[in-house]
């Protein structure tokens, strides 16, 4: 192995937590390489507006936000490999990674590999994506405005979602695939009390509609297949919402840090450090509870400060 492939700070992943860290070491004279991964800029890249990112007062898309943030982090001498790495060895110092047939060393990692939303598994669900169709109801409710949208789902996502969402559609139909619900009952409750959310159980969704107009795509509605009968209806709706939860992006750490029951990494309390010393966790990878673009950069940043802490306590 060649000394290039000596890495004093590497960075897995390059949505808002990898690219802040990025900067930040970048600042910091460290040198930081990024492995970007199978989607670089992660799951902001699917996301068309963006409107609650602070600093852009008439929104930006999703794909030109992690953009501008990969050209300030390259600006400071931060260098974007487009690679996955596909196996890690945390067992002895420096660390080690593969991507494929190439090997790296590192002094010091941190890892921003995202969460990634289960979705039904579609073509037309992938169609529709950012053109009515989301995995984030926080994020997208807001171009809902006394529109009619649905939610699939059967859990407490599934009903804070219905919940949030009545603040701004006119309706809520609440899908899911059995007539009972794995949701908490103050959860179920709340939302059977909302009333503007309504409830179509034993359904499942087989198709999303849509039109293409003037090069713009639009989902017009979803065909459901009653899970009992078999029989296929046609449901209109301006927006389709998936809150079957989320899988963070943790496989290739299995068996080398600690996760919770779900495969989110365990960081040390108010910090990024997991539980191997030179090793640190940002962004989704390790919250399973507010995933928003703003929280992932300021774990980002704070991974950044860990990072560089740690390696002058190690003198390296």
């Amino acid at each position: 192995m060649s000394e290039n492939n000596h890495i004093k700070v590497a960075i897995i992943g390059s949505g808002p937590a990898g690219l802040t860290a990025a900067l930040y070491t970048g600042r910091a004279n460290l040198n930081p390489v990024i492995f970007e991964g199978m989607q670089p800029g992660g799951q902001l890249t699917i996301t068309t507006e963006v409107e609650n990112y602070p600093g852009f007062e008439h929104g930006i898309q999703g794909p030109e936000l992690m953009d501008i943030m990969r050209k300030q982090a390259a600006r400071f001498g931060a260098v974007s490999h487009f690679k996955e790495i596909t196996e890690v060895d945390f067992s002895s110092r420096p660390f080690k990674l593969k991507s494929y047939d190439e090997e790296y060393t590192a002094d010091s990692i941190i890892i921003s590999t995202g969460a990634s939303a289960k979705l039904i598994g579609l073509e037309s669900e992938k169609k529709y994506m950012g053109y009515g169709v989301s995995a984030c109801a926080t994020c997208d409710g807001f171009f809902f405005k006394n529109l009619k949208v649905i939610v699939v789902g059967g859990g407490d996502t599934a009903m804070e979602e219905a919940n949030y969402l009545t603040r701004h559609a006119s309706e809520v139909v609440l899908v899911h695939r059995r007539d009972g619900f794995r949701a908490s009952k103050i959860m179920y409750e709340r939302a059977q009390k909302n009333p503007k959310v309504s409830f179509m159980l034993n359904k499942v969704v087989k198709e999303v509609l849509g039109v293409e107009e003037n090069n713009r795509k639009r989902m017009t509605g979803v065909l459901l297949e009653d899970t009992v009968t078999g029989e296929v209806t046609q449901l209109d709706a301006d927006g389709l919402f998936i809150a079957i939860g989320h899988k963070p992006n943790t496989d290739l750490f299995k068996g080398k840090l600690d996760m919770d029951e779900s495969g989110y990494l365990k960081v040390k309390n108010g910090s990024t450090y997991t539980n191997i010393d030179g090793v640190f966790a940002s962004g989704d990878v390790a919250d399973k509870t507010y995933r928003q673009a703003i929280t992932a950069a300021g774990t980002g940043c704070m991974a950044a400060i860990d990072v560089e802490r740690w390696l002058e306590s190690q003198e390296l």
